[in-house]
């Protein structure tokens, strides 16, 4: 079994992979028979010298290998006939923009295995990138709130090696006692509370956090149930999940107290947005700084209206203009983090959390048996035709791009 690492393509580059190197050497020490070849990148967070290191080979060609592993949607110019691929298509939702690659897949009769797709029998997803988008996502928002108020003056994430770096530069960090909202309940939830968590930043019930006047700096976690009531005030319950639209936002409890709201609950586009944008030009409206890592555009929160980079990762949002603005311009503006790749500022170790959860989710899998068919219901293609759980992708793949 010959596994081949690919060379991202997509622009701009991604700098992560699906395995680092000491990843590799695992492999191949729990699976004789396997080799791994990387494909030379000069882009790539583990440069080609660690892959060699520990064991693996270096191949422009990867035309023998197996199994291909990849992290963005694979350029149609790159892909490689009759083999199996691993990677993000963004395809499962008829994306527009994908449709191209998908027809190029089936036509050269590839067998497409999309990670997002790869859940356990409760149907959780297995493997994914949502625990640093994350931390690097609350990360920036205490960055942003420091530069906001002129309080301490962080480096950008991407700039720093590791985890450990990160949480060496928030030592310098100071906060006076705001209230910080998190909202959600995932991976993505959970990595940004692992931050707050890191400061030491006290974690309050949803009553302490509306009632009280703190003395040091606190957070919240909101669940759904927290900001949302029914039409007709029945119980929340699972109906919220199946049937949205019956339900209104009751965040504005929370936006008369909180400081800083770092967004990282999934939106269903029939739920309510957290609070409109005549809300944000209230004079009770008191978030100054929102670092939305859900990075919805025109979504949940009004004032992403657009994507911020890892290069410029603030923008202001003016509520009366409800326009983007120079960020730190004006003190009536909102600042807003959103940036839409996250991950991507520490791609070391997100890939190196990644890789674990193939290694350990995945690998026993597709290298042996199937025997919750994992693998199975995650191919989207099989030798070039759609699979049956993938059928409804027909007229999608039959459409002109």
């Amino acid at each position: 079994m010959n596994i081949g690492i690919i060379r991202e393509g997509k622009n701009p580059p991604d700098k992560r992979v699906a395995f680092s190197p000491k990843q590799c050497r695992e492999i191949m020490e729990k699976y004789p028979k396997v080799r791994i070849f990387v494909q030379p990148s000069p882009l790539r967070c583990f440069k080609d010298e660690e892959y060699l290191a520990q064991g693996c080979e270096l191949s422009e060609d990867l035309s023998y290998c197996d199994l291909l592993f990849g992290i963005k949607e694979v350029p149609v110019e790159m892909l490689l006939p009759r083999k199996t691929y691993l990677f993000f298509s963004h395809t499962i939702k008829k994306q527009p923009y994908n449709r191209k690659l998908l027809q190029a897949i089936l036509k050269h009769k590839i067998t497409m295995v999309d990670y997002e797709t790869l859940k356990n029998p409760a149907g959780e997803r297995v493997v994914a990138f949502g625990r640093y988008a994350g931390l690097v996502g609350a990360y920036n928002g205490i960055l942003a709130y420091g530069k906001r108020f002129n309080l301490f003056d962080l480096r950008p994430a991407h700039s720093l090696f590791d985890r450990k770096e990160m949480q060496l530069e928030l030592q310098k960090v100071k906060l006076p006692p705001i209230k910080i909202a998190v909202t959600g309940n995932g991976r993505v939830t959970k990595g940004a509370m692992e931050i707050l968590d890191a400061m030491n930043i006290r974690r309050v019930s949803v009553d302490e956090y509306l009632k009280s006047t703190p003395t040091e700096p606190i957070y919240v976690q909101l669940r759904s149930a927290d900001y949302h009531q029914h039409h007709q005030h029945k119980t929340f319950g699972n109906d919220f999940y199946t049937n949205p639209e019956s339900y209104e936002s009751s965040f504005d409890k929370f936006y008369t107290t909180t400081d800083l709201l770092i967004a990282t609950a999934y939106w269903n586009p029939q739920a309510p947005v957290l609070f409109t944008k005549e809300a944000m030009r209230s004079a009770d409206f008191k978030i100054k700084v929102i670092a939305d890592v859900t990075c919805d555009i025109n979504g949940s929160i009004p004032s992403t209206i657009k994507a911020s980079t890892i290069a410029e990762p603030l923008y202001d949002y003016n509520p009366k203009s409800e326009s983007a603005e120079k960020p730190l311009s004006s003190i009536d503006n909102i600042t807003v983090m959103a940036i839409d790749n996250l991950p991507c500022e520490m791609p070391r170790d997100a890939s190196v959390d990644f890789g674990q959860d193939l290694i350990q989710k995945v690998l026993p899998n597709l290298l042996g048996e199937d025997t919750d068919h994992l693998i199975e219901k995650a191919t989207i293609a099989k030798h070039g035709r759609l699979t049956s759980y993938f059928s409804y992708l027909e007229d999608y793949v039959l459409q002109e791009a």
